[in-house]
């Protein structure tokens, strides 16, 4: 996994479960990986992965059973959904719109561009 400086590793490995359960490596009710598991797979210290487990856990994203470890909690899918869209809504969108007009790039420019992407 490659990291970037911009935002701390836990964050960034919580992002990545969370694509990997919307891709469908983890689906919802499924056990995850141990955190030592997972700490080794994406190559960093168990503690950054358990902060991540943690934090994944305090959004329901995931949940822990006492001695068997972390599970995909039902519904996780559309939560994480809406929590992307809403971040996309509100950092992404106008970000994305301040550089369309910076660059005097018209929204049916857009849907073209978008159009020829699928």
């Amino acid at each position: 996994m490659e990291f970037k400086n911009h935002k701390p590793i836990f964050l960034q490995i919580a992002e990545h479960i969370c694509d990997e359960i919307l891709g469908g490596r983890y689906p919802e009710g499924e056990r995850l990986p141990s955190v030592r598991e997972y700490a080794a797979e994406v190559e960093v210290n168990f503690n950054t992965v358990a902060r991540s487990f943690e934090w994944l856990s305090q959004k329901d994203i995931i949940f822990n059973r006492r001695g068997l470890g972390y599970f995909v909690s039902e519904g996780a899918k559309e939560s994480i959904r809406i929590g992307l869209r809403e971040a996309f809504f509100k950092e992404t969108l106008p970000e994305f719109a301040q550089q369309m007009e910076k660059l005097d790039i018209k929204v049916e420019e857009v849907e073209e561009a978008l159009k020829a992407e699928r």
